[in-house]
């Protein structure tokens, strides 16, 4: 039956969730996030928002994931994933933001409606979405305000319960690509299809080589404390000798432990170990999507995961004699050394982008292969479908060039390609290291990181701060560019 629009059933439903008045929100490069007691309102209106992309785009399924990942427990949010499992197209995030900032159910209405006429939407379309939340514990409240507009816009929801905002966006793509319908339990499919998938590409990655020693996992008391023990099992039943864990802050429980004093963002930001985690010299940690050493602490951050992922493939595509250009994508936060081994050492193109994983993403989907990690670990590898094809084509091939062609083909399906993913980054990190049989030390030598600090400066009105550059260069306020220069010229690189 067709799901048409029924605006005086919006109306009525909108009642429950009235928009704050003195709060203006905004749907930025992590969607809407704030404290998680600001959010009713902004959730149940993106449901809707939810169900008119899926109308728009043929009744294909609208991903919603409620987290608000490394920010303190008491913040939550919410964003939307485009069918592809790639983030909401940019032009539809101004229409977020319009809906979340209507100041009653009238001009509710008539946001919706000026969204269906600009898009030419077909109201009758049917409409799909499918949801996740991660632990914290306002989010049953924000998934009830989210099932409200999800049903006031007359689509049909599938809960997918607790996950990882990459299971989230793996699923939805799987969805959409799949040729019949999903039978079953879509909460537990959505974790068995993930954990079979990366659970068999990470046995083809290391293929026989012997495992490294265990790698101790600062889960920062979140989702991904039991997605990783989980996916671990996994494995394990595969090979129970290739990938052991040592999991700590894991306690999803306890109020007040979520991102305390642990976690990737923690890490890369105080250079510190987390919180629990006690390390012997030559011991190996993971803060996700940060890696540890620990003689002085050492941090292997994006930078360096871009570093050694590129290597890695360039090797392998010269091994298997294939024309394939690598290219790698950082923001002005890469520390200068990455920047400078990337293009000296390994002769790869780096392009700039502003922050923000949509820039990159997008940058990264011009080159065959666009190996892509912030600073702050965030990131993933994306193959082109013309690099695949060369990849999977049937042709004669010397035994070295197939055995570097099985290794291509099992990278490819070990990265996660639809968002950046620390289970599947942390698979993929550790399989380039039992390949190479590299210690963290060796991987940290490939080079030296140019001494920094990271300081965030607080202003009155940030507003005021125009950019340019790949925000590398400020426009405005006028002239303080130069005097910036002219600092900068006192000192070498």
């Amino acid at each position: 039956m067709a799901q048409t629009i029924d605006y005086n059933k919006i109306k009525e439903a909108s009642v429950k969730y009235p928009k704050l008045k003195e709060i203006n929100y905004t749907y930025g490069t992590a969607g809407f996030r704030m404290k998680a007691d600001y959010l009713e309102s902004v959730i149940f209106r993106v449901g809707i928002l939810a169900g008119l992309r899926s109308k728009k785009l043929n009744s294909k399924f609208i991903g919603i994931m409620v987290t608000a990942s490394h920010n303190p427990e008491a913040d939550n949010g919410v964003k939307l994933v485009d069918p592809s499992g790639e983030m909401l197209e940019q032009r539809w995030e101004a229409y977020a933001t319009q809906l979340a900032n209507a100041q009653n159910e009238e001009e509710l209405i008539t946001v919706i409606k000026s969204i269906v006429s600009q898009n030419e939407i077909n109201e009758s379309k049917n409409a799909v979405v499918v949801y996740a939340r991660d632990t914290r514990p306002s989010g049953p409240k924000l998934i009830a305000a989210l099932e409200d507009g999800i049903k006031a816009i007359n689509a049909v929801g599938e809960n997918l319960g607790i996950k990882t905002t990459p299971q989230l966006h793996y699923y939805t793509n799987h969805l959409n690509c799949s040729e019949k319908p999903v039978e079953g339990n879509c909460e537990e499919l959505a974790d068995t299809l993930y954990y079979e998938k990366f659970a068999n590409a990470f046995h083809k990655a290391v293929g026989g080589n012997q495992r490294l020693s265990t790698i101790n996992v600062d889960a920062a008391n979140g989702v991904g404390a039991p997605k990783l023990k989980e996916l671990a099992e996994w494995i394990d039943k595969i090979n129970d000798n290739i990938f052991k864990v040592a999991i700590i802050n894991g306690d999803i429980n306890t109020r007040g432990k979520l991102n305390f004093q642990c976690g990737a963002d923690y890490v890369k930001s105080g250079q510190n170990p987390p919180l629990g985690l006690s390390l012997s010299c030559e011991q190996r940690a993971a803060s996700l999507d940060g890696d540890a050493d620990h003689g002085t602490f050492r941090l292997l951050d994006g930078d360096k995961i871009a570093a050694l992922s590129a290597g890695f493939i360039i090797e392998l595509v010269k091994a298997a004699g294939l024309d394939i250009n690598v290219g790698v994508v950082q923001t002005a936060y890469a520390n200068g050394s990455s920047t400078a081994y990337l293009e000296k050492e390994l002769k790869v193109p780096v392009s700039c982008v502003p922050t923000g994983v949509k820039h990159l993403h997008h940058k990264a989907q011009e080159y065959d292969v666009g190996v892509y990690f912030e600073a702050n670990g965030h990131g993933t590898i994306l193959f082109s479908s013309e690099a695949m094809n060369k990849i999977y084509s049937v042709q004669e091939r010397t035994t070295e060039q197939e055995k570097a062609i099985k290794k291509l083909q099992a990278a490819s399906e070990l990265i996660n390609q639809t968002v950046g993913d620390a289970l599947s980054d942390l698979l993929f990190v550790e399989s380039i290291l039992i390949n190479r049989q590299w210690s963290f030390q060796k991987w940290n030598s490939i080079y030296t990181d140019m001494p920094n600090r990271l300081v965030k400066v607080v202003v009155s009105n940030r507003q005021i701060f125009k950019t340019t550059n790949a925000e590398r260069t400020l426009v405005e306020p006028k002239g303080l560019q130069e005097k910036i220069d002219k600092l900068v010229a006192q000192y070498k690189n």
